[in-house]
């Protein structure tokens, strides 16, 4: 879970670059916005992972207690 905050820490802090260079062209605003961005493929991988891990477990609980029975 601590992937998700971080992830939407990253988005809401960069809004107002993203706004800056959409609407005004402003390409130190771009640079920053194009840097969160990186970021967020970042985080966004590695929640993909964390998320893949815990249904991993999940699934090979679930088998574990079938095979129990």
């Amino acid at each position: 879970m601590k992937n998700y905050y971080k992830l939407k820490d990253v988005i809401s802090i960069f809004e107002d670059d993203a706004e800056k260079f959409f609407q005004s062209g402003n390409s130190a605003a771009g640079t920053r916005l194009r840097k969160a961005m990186q970021e967020v493929k970042v985080l966004s991988q590695a929640l993909r992972s964390e998320v893949s891990d815990i249904k991993k477990k999940a699934v090979k609980e679930v088998k574990e207690d079938l095979i129990l029975y």
